[in-house]
């Protein structure tokens, strides 16, 4: 399993170029009692709170709904001399609305001839002379556009999920393997990774807070999720596309969509990735598409561990988004509390203070810009990552639980990195595609997609 791709050392000699080496918080991991004990050595990102300045990096946004024009504004707070130069979507008005949160937010204007619509438009945003791209379409698109970018030799910020099949995730790890010689930087939308109070967590985690791992839970249950209805002027490929949160081809359903962000984390702290899954789930009151709506996943490690992973999205439930793990030594959150073995609290993240000098909830710098720091920083400063594996890992962690809860069967690693399956049409087409009067949703123990 590749990591990262963080030069801790190369990071420490450029951070100190740019007098930034306190942001590392590596104080927590020592103490002046005792020997020192010898300190892992982790793959971390920058974590600076504003990217260094240096030559111009102009953008382009494949994919300009909510998920990203709000990619588009992170990656501009990200630091100096960074600008919108093509934007590519299927629908027009989605880019209509992306120029105007651009002219309102940063007062910048994208000029008519790199505007670009329709399933090509990813090509063109490529060939517009673009230094980074941000890839978020609907997750299916994902393999086809990274690959594209891959080969246009762009540095890539690809949200997550990041492919909704197996065969889609093979070609994320082999365009992911194309990418490193040529010095590509990728980062992808597991935002945790980026953030400063898991990430203090998971150092401490590294060097032994806990012991060993011996089992984790993740949850992601909140209300239900936004749909679209048909409009009788919508083709059924355009109304797929509009609600495509709610269709397993587009989505890959939750536990692939939501849910992953909480197994990533999962495998970010075990540096595993589970052997077989068993799961049950259902569809109780989504409105739209062909997706459940919760899933339950034992998943189980070559070490013998277990995690149980939740998910739900439900109107009138409770709602739990978190991570916990539980080792020899005590527990945590993962993200700003350790326990000792018997409960008591040994460790919280200091949060910074606000202007009453009370403890915020959040860390200083947002996840959400501080992934985009991370990736320009790496960008100007030539540090190698490359993320697009370890998500795709976690990606076919969450693929697994699906087509586990789907069949109702026990299904393994192994079956899943050899599949063929592939979901979707083989032709992009706004018009019939001969889905949605025919879409069942699947039912344990019985032969259908999963």
């Amino acid at each position: 399993m590749s990591e990262s791709n963080f030069s801790r050392r190369k990071f420490l000699a450029n951070a100190a170029a740019i007098s930034a080496v306190g942001v590392i918080g590596v104080n927590a991991l020592s103490s002046c009692a005792g020997p020192k004990k010898p300190e892992v050595v982790l793959n971390l990102p920058p974590l600076l709170e504003l990217a260094p300045d240096g030559a111009p990096l102009k953008v382009g946004i494949i994919g300009c709904g909510g998920r990203g024009s709000g990619a588009m504004i992170d990656f501009l707070n990200a630091g100096p001399n960074l600008s919108v130069h093509a934007l590519g979507d299927t629908f027009l008005d989605n880019i209509t609305a992306c120029r105007e949160k651009l002219k309102n937010e940063k007062n910048m204007e994208v000029a008519d001839e790199n505007v670009f619509v329709g399933f090509d438009a990813y090509e063109k945003v490529l060939d517009s002379g673009v230094d980074v791209v941000i890839l978020a379409t609907p997750p299916h698109f994902r393999p086809m556009h990274f690959e594209a970018a891959v080969q246009a030799r762009k540095h890539i910020f690809m949200e997550k999920p990041i492919a909704v099949d197996p065969v889609g995730i093979r070609s994320i790890m082999a365009s992911a393997k194309k990418a490193e010689p040529l010095g590509l930087k990728i980062v992808t939308g597991t935002q945790r990774r980026h953030q400063l109070d898991y990430v203090e967590i998971y150092k401490q985690v590294m060097n032994g807070a806990i012991g060993d791992i011996v089992s984790a839970n993740c949850y992601w249950n909140q209300n239900q999720l936004w749909y679209r209805n048909p409009k009788a002027e919508w083709s059924e490929m355009e109304y797929m596309i509009r609600d495509w949160v709610n269709w397993l081809w587009l989505s890959g359903d939750h536990i692939v969509e939501q849910h992953v962000h909480n197994i990533d984390v999962i495998t970010w702290f075990t540096g595993k990735h589970p052997t077989k899954a068993v799961g049950f789930g259902s569809r109780q009151r989504r409105v739209t598409g062909d997706q459940y709506d919760n899933f339950s996943v034992d998943f189980v490690y070559d070490n013998g561990m277990h995690m149980h992973s939740m998910c739900r999205q439900i109107n009138g439930t409770a709602n739990n988004v978190s991570e916990f793990i539980m080792g020899t030594n005590g527990s945590s959150n993962c993200k700003d509390k350790i326990w000792d073995a018997k409960g008591v609290e040994k460790f919280a993240y200091a949060y910074p203070l606000d202007d009453k000098g009370q403890p915020m909830k959040s860390v200083k710098v947002s996840p959400y810009v501080q992934e985009h720091i991370d990736l320009v920083t790496c960008i100007r400063q030539n540090i190698p990552v490359n993320e697009a594996e370890q998500t795709a890992i976690s990606n076919m962690t969450a693929i697994m639980g699906r087509v586990s809860a789907y069949t109702g069967k026990e299904v393994t690693w192994d079956e899943m990195m050899n599949s063929d399956m592939k979901l979707g049409p083989t032709t992009y087409i706004m018009g019939s595609v001969g889905i949605v009067g025919t879409a069942q949703v699947a039912i344990p123990g019985e032969e259908n997609k999963a």
